[in-house]
């Protein structure tokens, strides 16, 4: 059975005063994480834990509270220095049952980040159930403004869908956390606000993020790195507000862990951002620096090469020779310097490739002269080939559905799973890898591809059952296993991009961008609706790895030309359209914006982002997103429909600074921008709906 260690009530065994934020002992010698000025009864267990036969304490929708949680007491902690990182270890044990947890966080020394993960053994004599665990909690949020610690908190969190990502909304958090005169019962309500992920796309409905802001500019901005299942809760404990991160859990992913003696579980990691003053466009400045530190480093982060891929309102999933020839010439006149062959360069089955997929040879009818002729007209223009490919899946009609092993594909009931014409492999099993590595090896090492987009476009549910585990907990042995088999192609293929696109970006959380090197954010076609995913996209990726559409086509006006290709110049570009078929003067306009682009994508993989008119709305008709650079700063505006002409936009960092307004792209616009120093305003005249400029301000 475990040990304990007697403690002090109320010692501090853990602080960050960046962060506000310290780990107190409490009466029964359990710790709790939290602010410095707070109670510690407002405060929450380090972890909490809820295992078959050991519940809550008090039943409802809360995953806090739970009983092993308040048994879990103080063993021993220690600090180490790592570089620019502190990294603290807190163990703690609960003698009922003799599960031991060890709590990692890891904080900047002088940045406002608290990451968290959680190792649990079993240092019992019995087996236990695990059905949720928390991987950070924290505790004692309260608004400084008003007596009741909820009141003036603002909640934030991300809607997510196809076609309509990253849409932001906030709620006072008091209309969402009733009060329930708590004195008169001496109970807090059952209920919390939470959101978490359905099935294997990880942002299908929402994105692991969300926040918490007071009218002082403070914020408390979180994030979950999981593509196998996560939630958040937030709710009111004795007058405050807390937080709990999780990774998967029964109610919500079919997910549970049995621990047999000696046996162990490590959580999903997931991160905290404080800040004391500039609210979510701060805080999300610190996550921007947070996400660059916890990546796998690779040139394309520096590099932001222009990348032309053949499908979005251009060939969509139809390649051929014939198309894909004047395509290449024009997309490298144009400046593009990566050209990616998008779906459909495989199938040559006249029922459709969909439910055939898996082997990934070229077709021979679309490449009468091989898939290497047009290979080798990418890298003749000065180019890097690019392919379209979606590992994970294999068609019901491939003949790999019948050749690789049952045991490698997902299998629920003893029977394998289906979705949309599509099974899923489970790449824990050696068959299933080997497979995919035989795939990218000839692809990259035989053929010359140097990007591919990696697709995922079925949703399979709670994942797959091997033995007696739990659906979920085989989702998530198989997405562990999925970034381990891209770190492999990585480290086997250093200069090889990856891009991480989940039928657009259903799947876009740092589990994968930790490893792949680009995030696609949509699959929206209208570029009207695209402005307020591509100015919100910088909240869910860093800006060069945030992928968004530019697709100019030569029946547009010159104003529809500009709009679309403005979107991506803070981010990165994907170009497409039929640019072979432009005339001169738009193709110019092309031309220019890449141009552009090329002058200041520098500043791009060290600036962070910030929206002068706030988080956009999908409905709004001005839109703003900024990025304060190195050099200067730049502010990206639409307009798609207001009978308005201009916007005056909150520049804060620049108040009282002489800056010069420029716009650099369109070239040829008659927009119109002021700056205003004593204010920080900037004012941006847009005669016509349906435009867009992209704007720099630079010292005068």
């Amino acid at each position: 059975m475990t040990s304990v260690v007697a403690t002090v009530e109320g010692s501090r065994i853990w602080s960050h005063p960046a962060l506000g934020l310290h780990a107190v002992v409490d009466a029964a010698g359990g710790v709790r994480l939290g602010a410095p000025d707070q109670d510690w009864a407002c405060l929450v267990p380090l972890v909490e834990v809820t295992a078959t036969g050991h519940g809550r304490m008090w039943s409802g929708e809360r995953f806090i509270e739970t009983a092993v949680g308040e048994r879990m007491t103080y063993r021993d902690h220690e600090t180490v220095r790592d570089g620019d990182l502190e990294r603290t270890t807190i163990r703690l044990a609960d003698p009922a049952t003799g599960l031991a947890a060890e709590v990692t966080l890891e904080v900047g020394i002088d940045a406002g980040f608290l990451r968290s993960r959680v190792r649990l053994v079993n240092e019992g004599v019995e087996p236990i159930r695990l059905e949720s665990v928390t991987t950070l909690t924290l505790g004692g949020i309260a608004s400084g403004v008003a007596e009741d610690g909820l009141d003036g908190l603002t909640l934030h969190w991300a809607d997510n869908d196809w076609l309509a990502e990253c849409r932001w909304r906030q709620a006072e958090l008091r209309d969402q956390v009733v009060p329930l005169s708590r004195s008169a019962h001496g109970h807090e309500g059952r209920g919390c606000f939470e959101r978490y992920s359905q099935g294997s796309w990880s942002t299908g409905r929402h994105l692991p993020l969300g926040a918490l802001t007071d009218r002082d500019g403070n914020a408390w901005l979180w994030q979950i790195e999981s593509s196998a299942g996560w939630r958040f809760e937030t709710g009111e404990r004795e007058g405050a507000a807390y937080v709990a991160l999780f990774g998967p859990d029964d109610a919500h992913h079919q997910w549970h862990q049995l621990l047999a003696p000696g046996e162990e579980f490590h959580t999903v990691p997931a991160v905290l951002v404080r800040t004391e003053s500039g609210g979510l466009d701060a805080a999300f400045g610190v996550l921007t620096d947070y996400r660059r530190g916890i990546r796998r480093d690779h040139p394309d982060h520096r590099a932001l090469p222009v990348i032309y891929n053949d499908y979005m309102n251009t060939l969509m999933g139809d390649p051929t020779t014939e198309r894909l020839l004047p395509l290449v010439e024009a997309a490298a006149s144009a400046g593009a310097e990566v050209f990616v062959i998008d779906a459909g360069w495989y199938d040559d089955d006249a029922q459709g490739w969909w439910d055939s997929v898996g082997a990934w040879e070229a077709a021979p009818n679309r490449f009468p002269g091989g898939i290497q002729e047009v290979l080798d007209a990418i890298t003749k223009h000065g180019m890097t080939p690019g392919l379209w490919l979606e590992p994970e899946v294999v068609g019901v009609r491939s003949p790999l559905a019948g050749t690789l092993p049952p045991e490698a594909f997902f299998r629920r009931g003893g029977v394998r799973v289906t979705e949309h014409g599509r099974h899923h492999l489970d790449l824990r099993h050696p068959a299933a890898r080997a497979h995919l590595d035989e795939v990218v090896d000839r692809l990259v090492g035989e053929w010359g591809v140097g990007y591919l987009k990696l697709d995922y476009n079925v949703n399979i549910g709670p994942g797959t059952e091997k033995g007696s585990e739990s659906a979920g907990a085989g989702l998530l042995g198989h997405h562990r296993a999925h970034l381990d088999w891209l770190a492999g192609l990585l480290d086997r293929h250093p200069q090889l991009v990856l891009e991480n696109c989940g039928s657009g970006g259903l799947r876009m959380d740092y589990a994968q961008l930790a490893v792949a090197q680009i995030q696609s954010t949509s699959d929206q076609q209208d570029p009207l609706r695209y402005p307020p995913i591509a100015a919100a996209a910088a909240t869910a990726a860093t800006p060069e790895q945030a992928a968004v559409w530019a697709y100019p086509q030569p029946d547009q006006s010159l104003d529809e030309i500009a709009f679309t290709l403005t979107a991506p110049l803070l981010g990165r570009v994907h170009l497409s359209g039929f640019l072979n078929l432009m005339d001169d003067e738009q193709f110019d306009l092309v031309r220019s914006a890449l141009s552009v682009y090329k002058d200041i994508r520098a500043e791009i993989g060290a600036g962070h982002p910030f929206w002068p008119l706030g988080l956009p709305g999908w409905e709004d008709e001005w839109i703003a997103q900024g990025l304060r650079g190195t050099e200067a700063t730049y502010v990206t505006v639409w307009s798609r429909g207001s009978d308005d002409t201009g916007r005056t936009l909150t520049v804060p960092h620049l108040r009282g600074a002489s800056a010069h307004a420029t716009v650099l792209y369109p070239g040829t616009t008659d927009a119109g921008v002021a700056w205003d120093a004593a204010e920080g305003r900037l004012t941006v005249t847009l005669p016509r709906a349906g435009t867009a400029v992209l704007v720099r301000l630079s010292a005068g």
